[in-house]
């Protein structure tokens, strides 16, 4: 391998890995914030299962990644690398802040602004939706722009079927409510490995369909599979602390069943994000279903509002700020060889 691919892999493993560390954070924020589990319970079932769902889930999040950059073989590694840059840049920025921000949009708005600063806009592969499937950047902001009011709405949804369930019920309902958070997170776990790992599947496919490696990026080799896996893993077994406590307790206080219908509904929306081919944002569903419990319980006004302010606020840079990040990060690449 060449030196610029043997970096710009390593690039995609510190992505995924700086992804376990941001992201994973909040499959377990709320069996940690209710006490459901203690923390290192939680980061040993989130660790397992995100191994487990790039491994059997399939491939599709990897494909539609895999096919937003269009340049020529010659500049793949730079301009990739470039895009990865800016995205591990921005995830450790504001993990280091607590703020639950995208690394779905970190990668995209990397890889655009990388692209974009070789070749222009037809350096790009802007798509759109193809017999229901997201396709290049529109198809994947397509799908970021969905899964937050979809994970808000099913939190509702589900918050207040449990609570009418519950309604009659006393202390037997307090053991159904814990099994249900593990089983829920662990399915929210699994579905962000088969999402979150995809990605950095889908960029190393990319690079090495670009240097003749393999010959499509469904062909993407299983060690790569195996590594990305390791590396979202990793990074969730080294915590994410700053961003559990805002999801836990800084969006909207949650109680167990509260808990239960917001990582139930998280695990319903990226799990079907998965199977589609949507590259999701687990932050971004799963802060925004910690809304739609407090709407489900009729208690907007308990809603932090001026934390969700920050998030949405953090949403919206990430595309610009990560694509500028990747235009300088390219011209110091090309500087430095």
């Amino acid at each position: 391998m060449s030196a610029g691919l043997v970096v710009a892999i390593l690039l995609a493993v510190a992505f995924a890995m700086t992804n376990g560390l941001h992201d994973a954070a909040n499959s377990i924020a709320a069996l940690v914030a209710t006490r459901a589990a203690t923390p290192l319970q939680a980061i040993v079932l989130a660790s397992v299962f995100n191994l487990l769902g790039p491994l059997l889930l399939g491939a599709a999040v990897a494909n539609t990644i895999g096919g937003i950059v269009n340049v020529a073989p010659s500049a793949a590694n730079e301009v990739i690398g470039a895009g990865l840059a800016a995205a591990v840049v921005w995830n450790l920025a504001t993990w280091r802040r607590g703020l639950p921000s995208s690394s779905a949009q970190a990668l995209v708005g990397g890889l655009v602004g990388a692209a974009v600063a070789e070749g222009g806009l037809s350096a790009v592969d802007w798509g759109g939706l193809q017999n229901g499937h997201p396709v290049g950047v529109f198809g994947t902001l397509i799908s970021l722009a969905v899964a937050p009011p979809m994970g808000a709405l099913v939190a509702l949804l589900v918050i207040r079927v449990l609570r009418r369930m519950a309604r009659r019920a006393a202390r037997r309902w307090s053991t159904p409510v814990r099994s249900g958070q593990w089983t829920m997170a662990a399915v929210l776990a699994f579905s962000h490995g088969a999402n979150d790992a995809q990605k950095a599947v889908g960029v190393i496919a990319a690079l090495l369909l670009a240097n003749g490696r393999i010959g499509s990026l469904a062909a993407s080799p299983t060690w790569v599979i195996v590594l990305c896996a390791i590396a979202l893993t990793a990074g969730t077994a080294m915590g994410g602390w700053p961003i559990i406590r805002t999801v836990g307790h800084g969006i909207y206080r949650i109680h167990s069943i509260e808990g239960l219908a917001s990582t139930a509904a998280s695990a319903a929306v990226i799990f079907g994000g998965s199977v589609v081919g949507a590259p999701l944002s687990t932050s971004q569903v799963v802060a925004s279903s910690v809304v739609g419990v407090g709407g489900g319980r009729s208690r907007w006004r308990h809603v932090h509002w001026e934390v969700v302010g920050y998030m949405v606020g953090g949403w919206a840079i990430t595309l610009p700020v990560t694509g500028l990040l990747a235009a300088v990060a390219l011209a110091v690449w090309r500087w430095l060889t």
